[in-house]
């Protein structure tokens, strides 16, 4: 399976956990996530970070913005 189907597969259950969690929009979720540092390993093949479950990458996301304030 190609890496970019594995993130096809999996982005939608990310992107539904930080609309959870953050209580905002689709659009607001995606825009959150590419726009962080986790998204940005997430769209490099080279970290292997697309491998991961939702949950695990949610996880690191979540961090993250906690980290930032």
């Amino acid at each position: 399976m190609s890496h970019g189907t594995i993130r096809a597969a999996t982005l939608p259950a990310i992107v539904e956990l930080i609309i959870k969690n953050f209580d905002v929009t689709e659009d607001e979720a995606m825009k959150l996530f590419y726009e962080s540092h986790i998204g940005s390993c997430y769209a490099d093949d080279d970290t292997g970070l697309y491998g991961q479950s939702a949950l695990y990458i949610f996880s690191l996301f979540q961090e993250e913005k906690n980290y930032q304030g």
